[in-house]
């Protein structure tokens, strides 16, 4: 495969990162320390396939509303109200894997209450020192607007891993390309995609999310999904897609953006990335929509106009 894509370096050296994205199978964990039992098993999978870099989805911290009573797990707001109590283990258990297995690792997303019974949708990324970054989701699907008590984020963030600046995009907010370009004018060159979908539509509208943002920015995507079905859960009760990682669609890359997809009951979607030599792709590409990006912005095309047909 070209080495932009998959090289024999197993490791960050020389600006590579060996990235792990899951297709996570939703279960119903016991108590919390079966969902710790999990997670740490999920992560042994990617460290030992080389990840320096482990992805999980969307919703994630819904899946420890399996640990209360039927009544409380059935219910979203319910179940959004109980897991608060989780908050402070989940940090300290991302942090300890992350520090354990010397690696970064997106957790999925947990709904946040701040305090006035609203809840965001925050993603926590980990890196191999235990410390944390986060970023919310900044729009809300049909789904959580009509829950009533999920609120948008308002702030775009970046973060460093050592080799390349990432930034995350919560499932729905890829499908949105200017804050996607606002992280990668800030240096984005990783695109994490935490994301969670019931339908096949779903899945396909994050999927060409994702391949616009790579070819509008440049820029390699990473897709985590769930999976599997959890009838118990008012959310994360239906899950359909595929794990990816993403390139632009250019000389020397996929001709369709796709690098490597999880397939069947596999886990993980798992390839090193080349930073240094996607950077150096622009002098051979035969576009380059990142770097012809403010082409777009000149006054007479801010506004378009009915046109009259003329003889």
């Amino acid at each position: 495969m070209n080495s932009m894509i998959d090289s024999a370096i197993d490791g960050t050296t020389g600006g590579t990162m060996k990235v792990a994205v899951a297709k996570y199978t939703i279960d119903a964990p016991r108590d919390f320390d079966a969902f710790a039992l999990k997670q740490a098993h999920w992560l042994d999978e990617a460290r030992q396939q080389g990840a320096n870099l482990a992805i999980l989805p969307e919703y994630l911290s819904l899946e420890l509303g399996a640990t209360f009573d039927d009544a409380t797990r059935g219910d979203l707001h319910a179940s959004l109200a109980a897991i608060q109590a989780y908050h402070g283990r989940w940090l300290d258990l991302f942090a300890q894997l992350a520090r354990e297995r010397r690696m970064h690792v997106v957790a999925g997303t947990f709904l946040l209450d701040l305090g006035r019974g609203r809840y965001r949708n925050r993603s926590y990324a980990f890196a191999p020192d235990g410390s944390h970054v986060w970023q919310d989701k900044l729009r809300l699907t049909g789904f959580e607007k009509r829950a009533g008590v999920i609120e948008p984020g308002d702030a775009l963030k970046v973060f460093e891993t050592g080799v390349v600046r990432g930034a995350i995009s919560v499932c729905y907010d890829s499908e949105f390309p200017l804050p996607v370009r606002a992280q990668c004018e800030a240096g984005a060159r990783l695109l994490v995609v935490p994301s969670c979908t019931d339908t096949e539509a779903g899945a396909t509208r994050v999927r060409v999310g994702c391949l616009a943002r790579a070819l509008e920015n440049r820029c390699f995507v990473a897709q985590a999904v769930t999976a599997g079905q959890a009838a118990w859960s008012p959310a994360p009760d239906v899950n359909t897609g595929e794990a990816e990682l993403i390139a632009p669609m250019d000389v020397g890359l996929p001709h369709d953006g796709m690098i490597v997809q999880t397939r069947g009951q596999q886990h993980w979607a798992v390839a090193t990335l080349d930073f240094d030599a996607l950077e150096a792709s622009r002098a051979q590409a035969q576009v380059a929509n990142d770097r012809d990006w403010a082409s777009q912005y000149f006054p007479s095309v801010a506004r378009a106009k009915v046109a009259a047909f003329a003889r």
